[in-house]
């Protein structure tokens, strides 16, 4: 089916946490492909052109990276039941959830689990960030974060006494985001979360409501089927102009995106269509034929190339 919904993902991480919710939330099936913690990911780069991060999501021959644009790819195709009323406040919540509170998150799991981290695992995450990953670092960082952390799930507190069981009133992607940082922390540092939420009771009965909704049906796939899947198919993404692009860039032209934060692995292909907060872009690898990879204009970075 080139419909159908082939998830690259891995059980632990916590962006792919937010649209396994965001599958349970609207009740879908989907196909789970377990891709690789660290490098290398043999199966992953011939569909996205060397973008590294995840999750990502196919379906066919269109490749879409970033949560951001999943989760706004996912409202389109499947529309019932409604998770972005606020569409833009919503998007707002996102990066204050993937950026400043995930921030504050990774210390306190890192520092507590010390020298548990496999070094590969941190060798890996240096070449992601760019920065050393030190963990006596951010065990030394601890009280700070507990802190920052702490002001942070303070704000979703806040939401639910204005709002009510979920944090803009109605079940939204917005609780998708909020989610997010409380999952990380209660999975990897429970000991941690039970402390920092002991004084938030709205937030723990919150959380619970949203466990409870489940990630829908997942089927496990293979990697090797999943590039199969993209080989027999073809991009459905139409060729589209936007007439407002700042910077000129038009339908044919080679350009090069990447990540403005870390993992900043330029990916490069001709453009195939561009608005305010997407854009495609088509290429070719030899064991996936034609791919149209997509990407959120926010976070990320769109330059000519030659």
């Amino acid at each position: 089916m080139t419909d159908e919904i082939i998830f690259h993902h891995y059980p632990t991480s916590p962006f792919s946490e937010k649209v396994r919710l965001a599958f349970g939330m609207k009740g879908l099936a989907w196909r789970a492909v377990v891709q690789p913690v660290i490098v290398p990911k043999p199966h992953l780069t011939p569909l996205t052109g060397g973008y590294r991060k995840i999750p990502v999501m196919q379906i066919g021959a269109d490749i879409y990276c970033d949560t951001q644009i999943i989760l706004a790819e996912i409202e389109r195709r499947h529309p019932a039941p409604p998770l972005m009323p606020n569409a833009g406040l919503s998007a707002a919540v996102g990066f204050w959830a993937d950026r400043t509170f995930f921030q504050a998150s990774v210390p306190l799991i890192f520092g507590a689990l010390g020298d548990k981290v496999d070094p590969a695992f941190m060798k890996d995450r240096e070449a992601l960030s760019g920065r050393p990953f030190d963990v006596n670092q951010m065990k030394a960082a601890v009280p700070l974060m507990r802190e920052q952390w702490r002001a942070h799930a303070g704000f979703i507190e806040a939401q639910l006494a204005a709002r009510g069981d979920y944090v803009s009133g109605a079940l939204s992607v917005s609780d998708i985001h909020a989610h997010m940082n409380v999952w990380f922390l209660s999975t990897f540092a429970p000991e941690e979360a039970a402390k920092l939420v002991a004084e938030l009771p709205l937030t723990r009965a919150w959380y619970a409501r949203l466990n409870a909704i489940g990630h829908g049906t997942s089927v496990p796939m293979t990697p090797d089927e999943a590039l199969s899947v993209a080989r027999d198919a073809t991009p459905q993404e139409a060729e589209h102009a936007d007439t407002n692009e700042p910077n000129g860039l038009k339908p044919g032209q080679k350009v090069m995106v990447m990540a403005d934060d870390y993992g900043r692995d330029p990916i490069t292909g001709t453009l195939v269509s561009s608005s305010a907060h997407r854009i495609a872009i088509r290429r070719s690898d030899p064991a996936v034929g034609e791919v149209v990879v997509h990407f959120p204009r926010a976070g990320f970075w769109v330059m000519p190339a030659a």
